[in-house]
C-alpha cells in the first residue's frame, strides 16, 4: 500500500472530550491548519445536533482549502421515519459538503436495546439513508458503530450491516471500535472476515479505552483498510480517540506509507501545539513524536551516548516531525548532561574541576528537594555562579515578614483578612537599600518589597510578573516540619521561565525561587545590553 486516506474528527469526536469546547472561529482555524498538513478528510461536526455546527458549515463554504475535503457527520434516519422526512438527513444536505459520514448500528444488542427496534428495521435505516444521500449526489462514508463488539457477539449480523451499507452505495465502510476495548489480533480477524464477505473499501475508527487505539489502527492498515480516522493529540470522549499525531509519523517513517510529504510531517509538532492552544488544553509533554518529553533525556548515560551518536537513545530524528531533543538536569545527570545543556542554552561551560563541583552541587540540592528539570532558569544560574568572575545583580542582607490578624482593623469590607508585611534589605553595588511592602500574603509581600528595593536600580523590572506559584510537600509524614518545594513561573510578556526553591521553611523556599526568578531576568537583560 502506497498511501492511506487520513480522516480527522477532532472537531466532532475530539470535541466530545471533557473541558473542550471549540468556537466556530476555532473550528475554521483548525480546518485550515489541517489542510496545511494534507489531511484528506476533515469532519467539521454534526450539523443536525446544534446551532454552532450549523453556523460552522455555513461559514466553512468560504474556506479556500488546497487539499482537505470537508465532511459533515450525521446518523441514519430515525426509526419509523422516511429518509426524505428525516431532520438529520435534511441538515446534512443543508451543510452542502460533497462528502458526508453516516453512523449506523452494527451490533445487534445496540439495535434492540438502545435503538429499541428490530434488526431488519436497522438494516432498512442504513439502506434508506445512504441511498437517499447518494441520490442527491453526495459521497457517503458509513461508520459501522460498535462493529467489532458486534462481530464478537453476532458476526453474521455485523457483516450483514456492512454488506447492506456497501450495497446501498457507501464509498467506504469504516469499522468502529466504539467502546475501545478490542485487541489488535481481534481487529485483524474481523477485517479479514469483512474482506471475504464484501469487496467494499474499509476504514478504521478506534477509541483508546484499553490504550490500544493507535496499535489497532496500524494493525488495521496492515490488514488492508484504506482510511484511518482519528483526532489530533488523541482528543476524544473518555480515554480519547486514535491519535493522528502518532499514526501519521508511524505510517510514514515506520511503515513506508507516504500519507503526507516530508515538509508536512515537519509541521506536525507545531500543528499539535496549535490545536491544543485553541482547545485551551495544556500540551501533554509525554505525547509520542510531538510532546516536549518525546525526545527528552535525563539519565547521564543516555546523554553521554546522545552526544556521541544522536540515534543512540532516539527512535527517529526529532527534526522529522518538527520536534527537537532536550536534556534535563537532575541527580541522574553526568558531566555530559551539563555540557550538553550548557551548549543548548548558550551558557558558559564550567572548566576543569568546576564542572564536577557543579554536578556534585546539583545532586546535593536535588537530595534537599530542588528539581532542575522543571526549573531551567535556576539551573542557568548554577552554571553562571560557577564562573569565577560572576557578579550577582543584587544580594540579600536580610528580610523579615509579619503576618497578623488582630492588630489593625479590617480594611476590606467586614472580612478580617490577615495582613502580610515584608521588610527587606538588599545590597546593589555596595549600596544597601532597606524597604517594606504589604501584600495579599507573605510571598506576595516579599515579592513587592524586593521589587520596591530594586526598581530604583533596574526600572525595567516592572515588566516581570509572577504567573504561577506551586508548593509541594515532599515528605508528608514529617507534618509541618516537612521539606517543601516551591516552583515559580514568571514572565516579562515575551518569555516565560521557571525557578525553584526548597526548604523546611515555606517562606525561605519561596524566597529562593523568587530571587532566582528576578536574578535570572536581570542577567539576561544585562547580556542583551
Amino acid at each position: 500500500m502506497s498511501t492511506v486516506q487520513l480522516y480527522d474528527t477532532t472537531l466532532r469526536d475530539g470535541a466530545q472530550q471533557e473541558r473542550i469546547s471549540f468556537s466556530v472561529e476555532d473550528k475554521l482555524k483548525i480546518v485550515q491548519k489541517l489542510d496545511e498538513l494534507d489531511i484528506d478528510f476533515v469532519e467539521g461536526g454534526w450539523p443536525g445536533s446544534n446551532p454552532k455546527d450549523t453556523e460552522f458549515f455555513a461559514k466553512a463554504r468560504n474556506l479556500n482549502l488546497a487539499h482537505s475535503t470537508l465532511v459533515a457527520f450525521g446518523s441514519t434516519r430515525h426509526v419509523g421515519c422516511r429518509a426524505e422526512e428525516d431532520r438529520n438527513l435534511e441538515a446534512l444536505l443543508k451543510a452542502k459538503t460533497r462528502v458526508v459520514t453516516l453512523v449506523g448500528k452494527a451490533w445487534d444488542k445496540q439495535v434492540t436495546q438502545v435503538l429499541e427496534t428490530t434488526l431488519e428495521e436497522n438494516l432498512n435505516m442504513i439502506t434508506d439513508s445512504i441511498s437517499y444521500l447518494r441520490a442527491k449526489g453526495l459521497r457517503v462514508f458509513f461508520d459501522a458503530e460498535h462493529f467489532f463488539d458486534g462481530y464478537k457477539g453476532n458476526p453474521e449480523y455485523a457483516l450483514q450491516a456492512v454488506a447492506t451499507a456497501a450495497k446501498a452505495g457507501a464509498e467506504c465502510v469504516v469499522l468502529c471500535d466504539t467502546n475501545g476495548g478490542i485487541l489488535p489480533q481481534q481487529i485483524v480477524e474481523a477485517i479479514k472476515a469483512v474482506q471475504k464477505a464484501s469487496p467494499v473499501p474499509l476504514g478504521i475508527h478506534t477509541h483508546n479505552d484499553a490504550e490500544l487505539a493507535v496499535a489497532n489502527s496500524l494493525a488495521a492498515v496492515k490488514a488492508g483498510v484504506i482510511q484511518v480516522q482519528g483526532t489530533m493529540n488523541g482528543y476524544g470522549e473518555r480515554c480519547g480517540n486514535a491519535n493522528l499525531c502518532s499514526i501519521i509519523p508511524t505510517l510514514k517513517l515506520k511503515m513506508g506509507i507516504d500519507c503526507v510529504t516530508d515538509k508536512q510531517l515537519g509541521k506536525l509538532s507545531d500543528v499539535s501545539r496549535y490545536i491544543s492552544e485553541l482547545a485551551n488544553m495544556p500540551h501533554y509533554g509525554r505525547l509520542p513524536y510531538v510532546g516536549d518529553g518525546a525526545f527528552t533525556h535525563k539519565g547521564g548515560i543516555h546523554v553521554s551516548g546522545l552526544m556521541k551518536w544522536e540515534d543512540s537513545y532516539q527512535h527517529i530524528n526529532p527534526n522529522l516531525v518538527g520536534n527537537h531533543p532536550r536534556v534535563v538536569i537532575s541527580e541522574l545527570a553526568g558531566k555530559g548532561s551539563i555540557i550538553f545543556k550548557a551548549k543548548e542554552r548558550g551558557l558558559p561551560i564550567p572548566e576543569g574541576k568546576k564542572i564536577e563541583e557543579v554536578l556534585k552541587q546539583i545532586k546535593l540540592l536535588e537530595n534537599q528537594g530542588f528539581q532542575y528539570d522543571v526549573a531551567e532558569a535556576s539551573f542557568d544560574l548554577l552554571l553562571r555562579r560557577a564562573q569565577p568572575d560572576y557578579q550577582p545583580p543584587f544580594e540579600l542582607v536580610d528580610f523579615m515578614i509579619v503576618v497578623e490578624k488582630r492588630r489593625r482593623p479590617p480594611t476590606r469590607g467586614n472580612q478580617e483578612e490577615p495582613l502580610s508585611e515584608a521588610t527587606i534589605k538588599v545590597k546593589v553595588d555596595n549600596k544597601v537599600v532597606h524597604t517594606a511592602a504589604e501584600g495579599d500574603g507573605p510571598v506576595n509581600a516579599l515579592d513587592q518589597a524586593l521589587r520596591k528595593a530594586l526598581l530604583q536600580f533596574y526600572p525595567d523590572l516592572s515588566a516581570i510578573r509572577l504567573i504561577d506559584y506551586k508548593v509541594r510537600i515532599l515528605e508528608e509524614t514529617a507534618g509541618t516540619a516537612a521539606q517543601v518545594r516551591v516552583l515559580i513561573e514568571s514572565s516579562d510578556g515575551r518569555e516565560n521561565w521557571r525557578t525553584v526553591g526548597s526548604s523546611t521553611n515555606i517562606i525561605e523556599a519561596s524566597w529562593l525561587a523568587l530571587a532566582d526568578s528576578i536574578e535570572y531576568w536581570l542577567i539576561k537583560q544585562a547580556g542583551k545590553a
